[in-house]
């Protein structure tokens, strides 16, 4: 099989060595390419806007605890979408060329010789984050914000699962043992996030709470929230079909901020939904009217959850807001320990992420779903490649 011209030069590796890196150093090549026993399809990100298929070497287990994955399902992620449009994060650059992807599920190829917990031929949900456990931040329970991470498509961490097999530790890969699908299994890496949120959010008993953005991270946001018992959970987007679908799942009111005047509707002075104010108000779109509005809704004491991530540098706040009703802020970085309870609260019925699921694109057409999502277009919410 011929092997691009490109891929020696992929973003992530040591040139000089010859090295490229998924985690902690799994891919590996030398030399020219005449000794590479095998290879893969990958969806390559060239530049800005621009994705190629090619052809780049297959991953290889070295360590005893590294599973060899063959990647099922790929979810495309609005993080995705900014490397996609922009080719950075914040301070998080893209050298191009570079494979994106994080959201994944696979079925185990092979493993390593002291991997207990998972077998060939498992289905397995993904985590992305590969924490190192040592520094201060993993030894205090917080691997979410390890300080030596590395995390599958983040330039200078990992590339990413936009392709054919990957290798990942045993710690990151949890069997499913059948009891949700794969394409389910891509949405615990979301959801993972939802339950992170409302869980930082501390809920009150019979919580009225706002979600502000209703892409799929909103939306998981929303199923969390309502598998802990919010009483009430008020959802504002721009899309009016994402609209839809929250009320179709849980949300008890929904308003097109470009349409109404969600404030005065949802916490005014007279005739709001919640003339108290809200308890709890998850920003998920990275906007930042909505986190002016965020502060108008809040009730004194409340907490805002943010988790949208803004393409702007820096957000401002009302301090006179701020101070007079001593507000709350959190800003939650992805998610922590959740991946399970994610997984358990799809296996449990306790809440259904199918109807997240819009459109399907075959690995060739990895650039058509990342144009389309990139766009808003033809009422996408997630869209699934499938290798």
């Amino acid at each position: 099989m011929a092997v691009s011209s490109t891929v020696p030069a992929l973003a992530g590796s040591s040139l000089g060595m010859g090295v490229y890196h998924t985690w902690l150093n799994t891919y590996r090549w030398y030399g020219d390419g005449s000794s590479w026993s095998s290879y893969m399809k990958a969806a390559v990100l060239t530049g800005i806007c621009q994705m190629q298929v090619m052809d780049v070497p297959e991953p290889k287990i070295e360590r005893g605890t590294d599973v060899l994955l063959k990647i099922e399902k790929v979810g495309v992620c609005g993080s995705d979408i900014h490397y996609y449009e922009t080719g950075r994060i914040g301070s998080q650059v893209i050298e191009f060329p570079f494979i994106i992807g994080h959201e994944c599920a696979a079925t185990v190829k092979a493993v390593g010789s002291s991997v207990s917990r998972v077998s060939v031929g498992d289905e397995v949900v993904v985590d992305p984050a590969v924490p190192c456990h040592n520094c201060d931040q993993c030894k205090q329970g917080r691997e979410n914000t390890c300080h030596n991470m590395r995390f599958l498509g983040v330039p200078g961490q990992g590339g990413g699962c936009l392709c054919e097999y990957l290798v990942m530790p045993e710690e990151c890969c949890f069997p499913t043992h059948g009891a949700i699908t794969l394409e389910q299994g891509v949405l615990c890496e979301p959801l993972s996030i939802g339950v992170y949120a409302a869980k930082q959010g501390h809920l009150p008993d019979r919580a009225k709470i706002a979600v502000l953005g209703v892409g799929p991270i909103g939306l998981s946001v929303l199923l969390a929230a309502k598998a802990q018992k919010a009483d009430r959970i008020y959802v504002t987007d721009k899309i009016d079909g994402r609209l839809e679908a929250a009320r179709d799942n849980g949300a008890a009111w929904t308003g097109n901020p470009e349409k109404v005047d969600i404030v005065d509707k949802i916490a005014g002075i007279s005739s709001a939904l919640e003339p108290l104010g809200l308890d709890v108000v998850c920003e998920c779109c990275g906007q930042q009217e909505a986190l002016d509005q965020a502060f108008d809704m809040l009730k004194p004491g409340g907490q805002l959850v943010m988790v949208g991530t803004p393409r702007e540098d820096r957000v401002s706040f009302d301090v006179d807001k701020f101070r007079r009703k001593e507000l709350r802020i959190i800003y939650i970085r992805r998610q922590n320990h959740c991946v399970q309870a994610a997984i358990d609260l799809i296996k449990s019925r306790q809440v259904s992420v199918d109807f997240m699921i819009t459109h399907h694109f075959p690995l060739e057409e990895t650039k058509k779903a990342f144009d389309l999502v990139a766009g808003y277009r033809d009422g996408v919410i997630k869209a699934m490649i499938n290798l």
